[in-house]
């Protein structure tokens, strides 16, 4: 897990000072992971470190943080909190407000509560050792100091289509941090309260913003109109991305195969397509398929097994 720096950024500017708190140690059995983290202001907080007594506990503590700063906190999961799970973790709560998010770097480093002095040479060479690599360090705790990784979205999702689906699928999907979420539509009003970090982008005819899209990104088309939903199939093909995933029954499937051939692209091409998307055996409800699409995402099987999906820049989809 890593700093998700939209998310607090987010929190900072609308509240000015926001307490977060990060698993920093897990021991034995507990809820979540090392670095999972919420972020708790006066009135409100986001995210989850498992829920249940530690969270509450949790919340209580980082309100009075706000007041008096930083703090480290060691919970036994059965004797303090009442739970089953056995463990215990170790909860870092920070204060953060602009001047605290400015000099911020990646990887992050700061000091734990009651940890004074420079930066250790120790953490000095773990910095310069995670900046060399391409990918992120986890975080550690090193010399009295607290290491850890800032989020950047791996995955870019184009979700075509603001309809009910659209809206189910968004809602699942765009609080994980891995994802950054592009919604489109034909109009400004096809969109409802569009959720904080996702992009909504408009354009008529709609297959104009095909462009716009990197080869590396990934596609759900599932707009009103099936000859929408065509061109945009169409498009898409010819441009290139990771996935493609069209919502459709095997008669819907069945068409646009003879149709997508009929403009020109050969079979292996429109068998990059995978329709219908989600999990059918968990039915047809807007919020059914969005959970079979975020499964599929996160297991990385939106793409027909056997066709290569994840090479981009060659054309196909």
């Amino acid at each position: 897990m890593s700093i998700d720096l939209r998310a607090l950024e987010r929190a900072v500017a609308r509240h000015g000072r926001v307490a977060r708190v990060v698993i920093v140690s897990v021991k034995g059995s507990a809820p979540r992971e090392v670095g999972a983290a919420m972020l708790v202001w006066a009135d409100g907080f986001e995210g989850t470190i498992g829920g249940g007594a530690l969270e509450l506990a949790a919340i209580g503590r980082a309100r009075d943080a706000l007041d008096t700063g930083d703090r480290m906190d060691r919970l036994a999961l059965g004797p303090d909190m009442g739970q089953c799970c056995g463990g215990a973790v170790t909860l870092l709560t920070e204060i953060w407000d602009r001047a605290r998010l400015d000099p911020l770097a990646n990887p992050a480093a700061r000091p734990l509560p009651g940890t004074t002095g420079a930066m250790p040479r120790r953490v000095a060479d773990r910095l310069r050792e995670a900046r060399g690599r391409q990918s992120p360090p986890r975080l550690e705790i090193v010399d009295g100091w607290v290491i850890e990784p800032i989020a950047h979205p791996a995955r870019e999702i184009w979700v075509w289509g603001a309809g009910h689906v659209g809206r189910a699928i968004v809602s699942v999907l765009h609080p994980l941090p891995d994802f950054r979420i592009i919604w489109a539509d034909v109009a400004p009003d096809r969109f409802p309260a569009v959720p904080e970090g996702v992009q909504a982008r408009v354009a008529n005819p709609l297959s104009d913003l095909v462009e716009q899209a990197p080869q590396s990104a990934e596609h759900l088309v599932l707009t009103f109109s099936h000859a929408l939903d065509l061109d945009l199939c169409h498009r898409l093909l010819g441009h290139g991305s990771r996935s493609l995933g069209l919502i459709g029954s095997a008669t819907k499937w069945a068409r646009f195969r003879s149709r997508l051939a009929a403009l020109g692209h050969p079979p292996e091409r429109i068998g990059r397509i995978l329709c219908p998307i989600g999990d059918p055996s968990l039915g047809k409800h807007p919020q059914a398929i969005a959970v079979g699409v975020a499964a599929a995402l996160l297991g990385g099987r939106i793409s027909p097994p056997g066709t290569g999906a994840d090479s981009t820049g060659d054309g196909r989809a």
